[in-house]
């Protein structure tokens, strides 16, 4: 489906930067340099459009989403987004897809829900990184196919560039251990409310390592899947613009224990898992 390759082009934009090679087929908005001020001030959304969503329209609509995020952001490397979708058409909603218009990738991530994402209000928190003053979307794909789109325009710059945290070594030793938790009831109707945090890198591709001078190889959690006993409550694929440390916070339907099981995989195949109650690893 076309959304779903456009998540596959982004992971392939964000090896080409590291090898320093062009990828056919990349939109052109990602792939001919330009002059900074000029990106700055360039609308990159309508070929950015189409070559996500193809012919498909898609039309600002609040009704069927919001999407929070600050103006200006302490940190362009941990920018916090927030994407609300009302009870009234949760069950509706099959598909998110997270977009940072002026990123080098710009697809952050697909979210594809499953029958355990609940018909509740339905509440998705994570944190991404934004590369220069861009524009944030969060675009839903309904039942009946269509798209709608919550945008919030932030002011941040360096956030794929920024120095990572931990000296490489460090940072690949702790990777892939877990915190899954529950935690308080989330709405009226009984949603429950989980978190999801997981220690990675996630290197862009983009980042100079102090020590040596190079840049440090693209490494990012690509994949996880969160269930509630059997079901799915939402599979993500995503890119190098979902931060260092990832986190989530999310909504998901009442039933059984309410326990939690995730399934993750970076770019290297390294599988990590964790589930409530249970100690990272």
């Amino acid at each position: 489906m076309q959304p779903a390759k456009s998540v596959v082009t982004s992971i392939l934009t964000a090896a080409a930067l590291v090898l320093g090679a062009s990828l056919i087929g990349e939109p052109s908005v990602a792939a001919e340099p330009v002059n900074g001020n000029a990106l700055l001030e360039a609308d990159l959304w309508p070929a950015l459009q189409k070559d996500v969503f193809g012919a498909k329209p898609v039309n600002e609509d609040t009704s069927i989403l919001t999407l929070q995020a600050p103006v200006r952001a302490d940190d362009a490397a941990l920018v916090p987004v927030t994407i609300r979708i009302p009870a009234a058409v949760a069950s509706r909603v099959t598909k998110l897809t997270l977009i940072v218009d002026k990123n080098p990738a710009p697809v952050v991530a697909e979210f594809e829900f499953g029958p355990a994402a609940g018909t509740g209000d339905r509440v998705l928190s994570t944190r991404v990184r934004v590369d220069m003053y861009s524009n944030i979307r969060a675009v839903a794909e309904t039942s009946d196919g269509t798209l709608h789109m919550a945008t919030q325009f932030v002011k941040a710059a360096g956030g794929c560039s920024a120095p990572a945290l931990k000296d490489t070594d460090a940072a690949l030793a702790d990777a892939g251990r877990m915190i899954v938790r529950t935690l308080e009831t989330a709405d009226a109707g009984g949603s429950r409310q989980g978190q999801l945090m997981i220690k990675h890198p996630q290197y862009s591709g983009l980042q100079l390592n102090q020590a040596t001078g190079f840049y440090i190889p693209a490494r990012f959690v690509r994949e996880i899947d969160v269930k509630s006993g059997d079901n799915l409550v939402f599979r993500m694929i995503g890119g190098i613009s979902i931060s260092e440390d990832p986190n989530f916070r999310f909504t998901y339907a009442p039933g059984g224990d309410g326990s939690l099981d995730v399934t993750a995989v970076d770019t290297e195949g390294k599988v990590f898992t964790g589930r409530t109650g249970a100690k990272g690893s």
